[in-house]
């Protein structure tokens, strides 16, 4: 890539999309009295704000106990050291922000345990679809429940539409996961001889990809584990529901059931569609707009999601900057080098 590419890439697009999210943000919140916002944040119960701490903290531990459950045939590794490698990939996400924390706790792993990288990438890649799939099925009961706030347009179908998309995106990328993987048994399939003929070109730094690849796609033979597998997603995304109940307890807002759940599935979808545009402050941007369907004053709301954007980068991001330094790795050389590598030709 030219220098200007390279100048486009990373200060250009960044500061387009920063500029594009500022001004959101002042579009949302252009009516907030700072008087009030300042005297609820001052007023806060910063009791609620530990328990919301535990709940972020618990559903990172969840997600390291799921993922041991997929690596379990593959190799039993503690749930602690999984949990640490996602936190760490968040963490380098800070430092390189192109997405790269699934290859960072991938190889972080495979690193510490012995294992090939894309090995345990393709594992990632399938907790990350099952979490899809998950998410769609949240979607549909917040959509068929008939709690969504009554806006110009229909919210609700837009909900059904979004949740049908996932819901047959992921389930999809799940069944060609594992179709890929009876079909790397035979050294005539097409999807083989594609994967030994990258192989063959990529002289030598390929070797072995496609019996990398094979082994990756594992799923627990035990009854318990695969549950466990399904269990868990459910529970991250039942604690993540709850992260805008403890922030809004330390201000006074009791919301219901449902406007927990649909707050989890709002967000998560201008997450999504942040990341798609490459456009930062999604989170803050779509619970703002959910908060304020849902009738919480603007000087609540801010203090709500400043609470959940603070707690979790203090505590993911710090964890998971901490895990790297202890894994000794050199943290700007790495930086560097995968930002380099990711750098489209």
């Amino acid at each position: 890539m030219t220098a200007t590419g390279r100048l486009i890439m990373r200060w250009v697009i960044p500061l387009i999309g920063g500029g594009l999210t500022l001004s959101l943000v002042f579009f949302l919140y252009r009516g907030i009295n700072f008087k009030m916002f300042f005297a609820e944040l001052a007023g806060a119960k910063f009791s609620w704000i530990f328990v919301l701490a535990a709940a972020i903290l618990v559903e990172q531990l969840i997600q390291g106990w799921k993922w041991r459950q997929l690596l379990y045939d593959l190799k039993p590794i503690s749930s602690w050291r999984l949990t640490g490698a996602f936190l760490a990939g968040y963490g380098a996400n800070v430092l390189v922000p192109l997405g790269i924390s699934p290859l960072v706790r991938s190889w972080l792993v495979a690193r510490l345990e012995g294992l090939r990288m894309v090995s345990v990438l393709v594992t990632t890649a399938i907790s990350r679809f099952i979490d899809g799939i998950v998410f769609a099925i949240f979607v549909g009961i917040v959509a068929m429940a008939g709690q969504v706030p009554k806006i110009d347009g229909d919210l609700q179908m837009g909900l059904v539409a979004a949740g049908v998309f996932n819901l047959i995106l992921f389930s999809g990328a799940l069944w060609l996961v594992y179709r890929s993987g009876i079909q790397f048994k035979y050294d005539h399939s097409w999807i083989s001889r594609l994967i030994d003929w990258l192989a063959v070109k990529s002289r030598g730094t390929l070797d072995g990809l496609r019996a990398g690849l094979a082994s990756g796609i594992v799923w627990p033979r035990n009854p318990a584990r695969q549950a466990g597998v399904i269990a868990a997603s459910f529970a991250m995304k039942a604690v993540s529901a709850t992260h805008f109940l403890w922030s809004g307890l330390s201000v006074g807002i009791v919301l219901g059931l449902f406007d927990y759940l649909f707050l989890m599935v709002f967000a998560g979808f201008a997450m999504i569609l942040a990341r798609f545009i490459r456009v930062p402050g999604g989170f803050v941007i779509g619970s703002g707009f959910a908060l304020k369907l849902l009738g919480v004053s603007d000087e609540q709301a801010l203090v709500m999601i400043l609470f959940n954007q603070v707690i979790s980068f203090t505590l993911v991001i710090g964890i998971g900057l901490i895990v790297l330094w202890h894994s000794g790795i050199n943290i700007r050389a790495m930086a560097k080098s995968i930002e380099k590598s990711a750098t489209p030709v």
